[in-house]
């Protein structure tokens, strides 16, 4: 089947639950016959769509109304930075609240991701990004391993997971040799979070050897106010430097956006 056709395939099987006015709930098909819960914030006319994938483990606690129970994950706390900066984002919670810590490197999340892009390719036309947050940078990896013939646009890694912890995976495990898209790595040099140290970020950017083209972002700063180093709340999360953070990527999504243009 064509990816148009599975888009118009899809298009016709998602619901959608009144939220606020920028917002919108979104019931998902996906592989298997799952349904995923995701929360999509547009502008009018929106340069990009990102699809958002959350750290920890993954489940945000969204309702079908649209409230959020666990908002403070740097995807969703930014969504209205995102908005004003003219792109769509696409957050997805965790399939029936399900922990996805040492899922996401797997096969079976990688075809996940995929059924969110076409989400997103269903909701705005425009080109779509990935990007992944701490243990979401695993998703967002392993999503654009898995990912080809123009689905993504391109992916970008904030405070990824790069040794070992409670999740026993780490970004190397998704393949980011077989990444063919351009990326951006993100690191803060504040972060203490032990798992996602920032000086692995060349690493990490050299690891995706198949890129045209690999960018690393370094940023610094952010308070402390998680209890944890590897929490939300805190240097690892951009907390207190959200705009920062949010205006270093879109400068670079914008960037990648206008060189796919010009090859057209």
């Amino acid at each position: 089947m064509s990816i148009v056709a599975v888009l118009l395939f899809c298009a016709s099987q998602f619901t959608v639950a009144p939220a606020l006015a920028a917002e919108r709930v979104l019931d998902l098909p996906l592989h298997g016959g799952d349904r995923q819960r995701a929360l999509y914030v547009s502008p009018p006319h929106p340069r990009a769509t990102i699809v958002m994938l959350p750290g920890g483990a993954g489940d945000v606690g969204l309702t079908g109304d649209g409230d959020i129970a666990r908002g403070n994950n740097f995807v969703v706390r930014s969504r209205a930075l995102w908005l004003a900066a003219g792109f769509a984002v696409l957050i997805p919670d965790a399939v029936d609240g399900r922990n996805l810590r040492g899922l996401r490197s797997s096969p079976d999340y990688a075809a996940l991701v995929g059924d969110l892009v076409v989400a997103a390719h269903v909701q705005a036309q425009g080109p779509v990004f990935l990007l992944g947050t701490s243990q979401g940078a695993i998703a967002a990896m392993n999503g654009a391993a898995h990912l080809r013939d123009g689905e993504i646009a391109g992916v970008v890694l904030t405070e990824s997971v790069s040794r070992f912890g409670g999740s026993h995976e780490t970004v190397f495990d998704a393949h980011p040799e077989r990444v063919n898209v351009p990326a951006l790595v993100v690191a803060n040099s504040d972060d203490r979070c032990n798992v996602a140290p920032p000086e692995d970020a060349d690493k990490i950017a050299a690891a995706m050897s198949g890129s045209p083209s690999v960018k690393v972002l370094r940023v610094s700063g952010g308070e402390q106010r998680s209890s944890r180093d590897c929490g939300s709340l805190s240097p690892h999360g951009y907390y207190g430097i959200e705009q920062q953070v949010v205006d270093g990527i879109a400068a670079w999504l914008n960037a990648a956006i206008e060189s796919a243009s010009q090859k057209l």
